[in-house]
């Protein structure tokens, strides 16, 4: 099956007896199991679509982003300090599958 190209990171899926394996290469040439025994029964195409949607979970592409919690700030006195509602992050997804720069001619 060919790799799958996702933010950076090369993955396989890998048919090990009934099941399929996703395993990841990073550009250093480390590697690391991303899952085994992953959906069992399946043919290559539907176990890739299935991969892909995984390890798009698995590894969102975006940024965690923190904002203010009003509804609990801390007074000190005149003084209201409103801290990070930590409790409720917002992530932001890219649109695109990859955080490299595109690479010029």
């Amino acid at each position: 099956m060919q790799p799958i190209r996702y933010n950076d990171m090369d993955f396989t899926v890998e048919k090990a007896g009934h099941s399929w394996d996703i395993r990841c290469t990073r550009t250093d040439g480390s590697g690391a199991t991303a899952g085994t025994g992953l959906f069992a029964g399946l043919g290559e195409e539907e176990a890739r679509a299935r991969a892909l949607a995984l390890i798009r979970t698995v590894f969102p592409v975006g940024v965690r982003s923190v904002g203010p919690d009003v509804a609990h700030p801390n007074r000190i006195g005149d003084l209201k300090i409103v801290g990070p509602d930590v409790a409720h992050p917002n992530f932001v997804y890219w649109d695109k599958d990859s955080v490299s720069c595109p690479k010029e001619p």
